[in-house]
């Protein structure tokens, strides 16, 4: 197979799911336009939701959900083996994602809560780099088709994958959008990475910042402004809190 006149191999690609909502991988199917030339790049051997076919011989695996349970370390860890590369698909594979926040809280609190008297195994929520190597991450809740598609494309022809080192404003603003920060919203789009296109804010919805803190960032100057603006500290916070992707962040 040739692309751009140059002779590429076709790797075997596998696609698996953790603790997660599994949109991310939805995002691989539903762009029914480019799906017929992104899968010509590719060799699906591994896919649950897209195929019955399964197999264990391939070269790339992509890792949507986050990790909760002492099998899923056992199969991550299985999967990781198989792999020449891995790929953290979505927020909840790279930060933990909205299952992260069960970590605030005492683990048999959080079971009885939601589960009553019925026993379910469970554990604190992990990222997949917490558990085994990942060659590179892509964040989002869900994930940006186009990246992905692009990203497979740089796998596949040898060339380096990256994402925008830009934070959200920088989309916001190109779409010549109203700053939700002036209609009264939160909105974590200064620190957080590019790649979405702004889809949060240009809906009237603060960001909320699946796509982890962007390169760079002036998280003082954020929590600065934020507090000019009569958010109080907790309520950012909280914000920054929701998936994961600010840990360890001071603003």
């Amino acid at each position: 197979m040739k692309y751009l006149g140059k002779e590429i191999s076709k790797p075997r690609i596998g696609v698996f799911d953790f603790t997660g909502c599994e949109g991310c991988e939805l995002q691989l199917l539903n762009r029914e336009d480019t799906l017929i030339d992104f899968l010509s790049l590719v060799e699906v051997v591994n896919f649950r939701e897209a195929s019955s076919d399964r197999s264990d011989e391939y070269e790339i695996a992509f890792v949507e959900g986050a990790v909760s349970r002492s099998d899923e370390v056992v199969r991550l860890k299985e999967i990781r083996r198989n792999a020449k590369l891995l790929v953290a698909l979505g927020t909840c594979a790279c930060f933990g994602g909205v299952n992260q926040l069960k970590n605030k809280f005492r683990l048999e609190e959080v079971v009885s809560e939601v589960y009553g008297d019925q026993g379910i195994e469970t554990e604190e929520v992990r990222r997949i780099s917490d558990v085994v190597r990942v060659d590179f991450a892509i964040p989002g809740c869900p994930v940006n088709k186009a990246e992905v598609e692009q990203i497979v494309v740089d796998l596949v022809t040898g060339a380096d994958p990256s994402l925008p080192k830009f934070p959200v404003c920088v989309e916001c603003k190109q779409k010549e959008n109203i700053c939700v920060v002036d209609l009264g919203e939160i909105c974590l789009g200064p620190i957080t990475r590019a790649g979405c296109g702004a889809i949060c804010p240009t809906g009237k919805t603060g960001c909320f910042g699946c796509r982890g803190g962007a390169p760079e960032a002036n998280f003082e100057a954020f929590g600065q402004i934020m507090e000019e603006r009569g958010f109080s500290g907790a309520a950012v916070r909280e914000r920054l809190d929701f998936y994961g992707g600010f840990k360890g962040v001071e603003v």
